[in-house]
């Protein structure tokens, strides 16, 4: 499965989520993603050696269905910007794959 591209916005000191439905690449029907598990977080760069971890969890397995998440007080620790992200999908057996990909913009907070 390729990734899919998708962009955010994260508006620094809030909460912030996303969902992704994944899709099996053979019949575009949504994938069980039971037993999975997921790795996600935010880089001002790929090869940039400071991350910000996203909370991957799963609303609904049996219907494709991921979500990234942050707190507020971890959105906070980013500086404005445009940041990169992907969310890696583990199988049961190990196999990693790269479900999303793409571009955050961090907005800066007044409070």
């Amino acid at each position: 499965m390729a990734a899919r591209n998708v962009n955010l916005v994260l508006e620094q000191g809030v909460d912030f989520q996303a969902t992704f439905t994944i899709n099996n690449a053979f019949n575009n029907a949504p994938l069980n993603l039971t037993g999975y598990t997921g790795i996600s977080s935010i880089r001002k760069h790929p090869s940039s050696t400071t991350a910000y971890p996203l909370t991957v969890s799963f609303p609904d397995r049996l219907k494709g269905k991921v979500k990234v998440s942050m707190g507020y007080t971890a959105s906070n620790d980013i500086e404005g910007g445009r940041y990169v992200y992907d969310l890696i999908l583990v199988s049961t057996n190990d196999y990693r794959t790269r479900a999303v990909q793409g571009n955050v913009l961090v907005t800066p907070g007044v409070v």
